[in-house]
């Protein structure tokens, strides 16, 4: 969940202390915010960044603190492609127009806006694409020196790497769209550079939108083929979100809307897969699990608003008591 709150990229106590507090409230896996691989890259001036070696430093401490907490250190490697340039959620969220001083060209694989009032992006040329491509390899080199134990790649919710794959928003022709295997081309050459960059046993993630829930976009059926794909470059785990690459789409939102998205993939490539969106009660994220659905659940907002969520989804099912000593003073909720 991005917080919007750095400066150059670089990250401060905050982010340490904010993901510190989940990983002492006994979640097993914290993924760091969409951290953006190149400063165009970025959803707003304010977000995390991993794009020069200045920032392994700070990065470094995060994952020092997650990992003294016994949580596993994760990283979400981002580039927001046309969706860039934007304010704080808090001012809006709105796209930063040109008089401004943060405001910054985004790019995208075909220029196509993402709404009325957002700015029309640069189509990449393909030595721009490929400086890209190493970007997110030098990130990858970034995060291991910076501890983090599993890298997870963004490829959903209308971001850089989502735009190449759904045509609607990639109208190129040349071998970055058109077919499926062109419009993939970006994902699997990223892939492997993030890949080359990390050690053979540090796993890879890769966050995807399985649908595009509209007309002429990617459906499920178009997802397990890039899935298939990325299981044949050796990722470890998809991450099956939704949605994103266009504004003012009806989705059919409700409680575990996503699961059968991971519960296919899962089933019908043998791929392991995270199951995402409102999954907010301890019994309904152990019944995705039990039943098979997904391997490992990943929540978001209920985390922000309880960073001991985990714990007491813990207590709920009567599993190991997983409260800190420190924190053993008779009734833990009172």
């Amino acid at each position: 969940m991005c917080m919007y709150s750095y400066s150059n990229g670089v990250v401060d106590d905050f982010q340490a202390v904010h993901l510190g507090a989940r990983a002492l409230g006994g979640t097993g896996l914290i993924i760091s915010e969409a951290t953006a691989v190149s400063p165009e890259g970025r959803i707003s001036p304010y977000d995390a960044g991993i794009w020069n070696d200045g920032h392994i430093t700070a990065l470094a401490n995060t994952t020092k603190v997650v990992k003294s907490a016994g949580a596993v250190a994760a990283i979400q490697l981002a580039h927001a492609g046309r969706k860039a340039c934007t304010t704080q959620p808090w001012m809006g969220g709105g796209p930063i127009g040109m008089e401004d001083p943060h405001f910054w060209q985004a790019l995208a694989p075909s220029p196509i806006p993402f709404d009325v009032q957002y700015q029309r992006p640069l189509e990449l040329t393909k030595n721009e694409i490929n400086r890209i491509i190493g970007d997110f390899g030098n990130a990858a080199r970034r995060a291991h020196l910076a501890g983090f134990e599993m890298v997870e790649i963004h490829a959903a919710h209308g971001y850089l790497i989502h735009s190449f794959l759904s045509p609607l928003t990639n109208h190129r022709a040349d071998e970055y769209g058109g077919s499926f295997e062109k419009r993939s081309r970006l994902l699997n050459e990223i892939v492997v550079a993030v890949r080359e960059n990390l050690p053979e046993d540090l796993p890879i993630a890769v966050r995807l939108s399985c649908t595009d829930w509209a007309p002429g976009g990617l459906e499920i059926e178009d997802t397990l083929q890039i899935a298939s794909m990325l299981k044949d470059l050796k990722v470890d785990l998809i991450d099956c979100s939704s949605g994103g690459i266009m504004p003012n789409i009806r989705i059919p939102v409700a409680p575990g809307y996503q699961v059968r998205f991971a519960s296919e993939i899962r089933n019908k490539l043998g791929l392991a897969t995270a199951a995402v969106g409102m999954i907010q009660s301890a019994v309904q994220a152990n019944q995705i699990i039990s039943e098979g659905h997904a391997d490992i659940v990943l929540i978001g907002r209920s985390l922000l608003s309880d960073p001991n969520w985990a714990i007491a989804a813990t207590i709920e099912l009567g599993g190991q008591n997983l409260i800190p000593n420190p924190y053993l003073r008779g009734n833990w909720r009172s």
